[in-house]
């Protein structure tokens, strides 16, 4: 039998005081993983099918794009429960994955199994945690601190709430024309970049988008939300085709 609420872990960080913790959902009668940044929600393992789709519907994308000959090489901005991860791993094209997460103690709660899908990702031999600040190595010399300025055929990010919401102030150029011209250097030809959002779609992104890639979505994911009885949405925005 689960205990109703348990924190699992908790630990300052410099960004504030980053906690883990599982409840039993009286709706849905399961166990349910939540971490949490100081008061503010980050990743609940309620809601996960969205960042499963971020994965699904970049490399779809990917996939009409172009055609592996080794294995693509990914990269996942923002590690939380670890459900993008999983769902890029899931695919037999992918022979790489480099995640990168700002926070040590959640890389640890996966190193230490204290999550659910800790083992899975830890134990796949193409897949890396990379600590670091994804916005930064963005600015700097790329994702990989091995290999400076290496392209990767797929960046996926689910970091911060929405284009205009974000955790940092820090993060904000991420989301600008110059920002999205960077991550377009860090792309192979063909590659494709991908951002989740839980705001409805953004038309002046999409903007900001387009003056960079040609071909640029903003797709809708719909799911239940068993806590308010309804459908809930998330944005999932793609961009590949560099102008």
């Amino acid at each position: 039998m689960s205990r109703r609420f348990e924190e699992l872990a908790w630990e300052p960080t410099p960004i504030g005081e980053v906690s883990l913790r599982r409840r039993l959902d009286p709706v849905t009668g399961v166990d349910v993983f939540e971490v949490k940044l100081g008061d503010e929600y980050l990743m609940s393992s309620l809601f996960t099918v969205a960042e499963i789709a971020l994965a699904d519907l970049a490399l779809d994308r990917l996939g009409r794009r172009t055609t592996p000959t080794t294995g693509w090489e990914v990269v996942v901005g923002g590690l939380g429960l670890g459900y993008t991860a999983e769902a890029v791993l899931a695919d037999d094209r992918v022979r790489g994955l480099v995640v990168v997460d700002a926070l040590a103690p959640v890389i640890s709660w996966h190193h230490q199994e204290l999550v659910p899908l800790g083992r899975t990702l830890t134990t796949d031999p193409r897949c890396r945690l990379q600590l670091g600040d994804f916005f930064a190595m963005s600015r700097e010399s790329g994702f990989d601190p091995d290999t400076p300025d290496r392209r990767f055929d797929a960046v996926l990010v689910d970091i911060d709430h929405s284009p205009r919401h974000q955790l940092g102030a820090g993060n904000a150029d991420f989301y600008t024309v110059a920002g999205v011209r960077r991550l377009a250097t860090r792309l192979t030809a063909g590659g494709v970049f991908g951002l989740w959002s839980n705001d409805p779609p953004d038309e002046k992104y999409v903007e900001v988008l387009t003056t960079v890639f040609t071909d640029v979505a903003a797709e809708v994911v719909t799911f239940p939300n068993p806590l308010q009885r309804r459908q809930a949405t998330n944005t999932v925005y793609l961009g590949s085709g560099t102008v």
